[in-house]
């Protein structure tokens, strides 16, 4: 007897429980979202931020500051070119006349082999007008000496970078290295080599004016060590 009423008591308070979980509860359950295949989360879709219906075209600003304005052909007029600032940098006519089988030829990939010698296509030129740097030479800047010789060169080399050099040379290609004038584009060779100190000039060439430059200015072999 004792038994059979502590069941029925046990089974009225769980009953009593049951009731009031679900009395008291109020949040509903929250469904984890299925997963896809590879256990990424779906990704929701983003609702447009505005009606593209009510969307206005923008609105030009300065129209006429950022835009070029217009120009009749006929209003251009053409300006006469800047003359050169220097007289160093340019093509300068030869005094002496050159063979007249001579004829200019574009040479290229030029390989410096001193500073004012080049080999190309076969050929060995001198850069006519002016006097190199020998390999060997040292040269000395307040009482500090460095190999000029090799520097020259390497300066040569560094300025040509491989491109083409247009120099008068004969039809036939020498055995033997001639002196030739060359240009790279429309500056000449030797005044380069002369004005910056890397060659000297001939004493009846026509750069007596540029080796005066580059010493004024200690260039080259005419100042410190580089």
């Amino acid at each position: 007897m004792a038994i059979a009423l502590g069941s029925l008591l046990l089974l009225a308070g769980v009953l009593l429980i049951i009731q009031a979980r679900a009395l008291l509860s109020v949040d509903r359950p929250v469904l984890a979202p299925s997963k896809d295949v590879d256990g990424m989360q779906p990704i929701r879709p983003v609702a447009p931020v505005a009606d593209a219906q009510r969307r206005e075209p923008a609105r030009k600003v300065a129209q006429d500051l950022i835009a070029p304005p217009r120009l009749d052909p006929a209003e251009i007029e053409r300006a006469e070119p800047r003359p050169p600032l220097s007289e160093l940098g340019l093509a300068v006519p030869l005094k002496t006349p050159l063979p007249e089988d001579w004829r200019e030829v574009l040479l290229y990939r030029p390989v410096a082999t001193s500073s004012a010698m080049f080999e190309s296509m076969g050929r060995k030129v001198v850069i006519s007008g002016v006097q190199g740097i020998d390999l060997d030479r040292s040269c000395s800047f307040h009482e500090v000496s460095w190999p000029c010789g090799q520097r020259a060169r390497a300066a040569f080399n560094s300025w040509l970078r491989g491109r083409g050099l247009k120099c008068s040379v004969p039809p036939a290609v020498e055995r033997f290295a001639i002196a030739a004038p060359c240009s790279l584009g429309k500056q000449d060779v030797g005044a380069w080599l002369v004005s910056n100190g890397w060659a000297t000039a001939l004493p009846s060439g026509i750069y007596g004016k540029a080796e005066a430059t580059a010493r004024n200015a200690q260039m080259g072999i005419f100042g410190p060590a580089q």
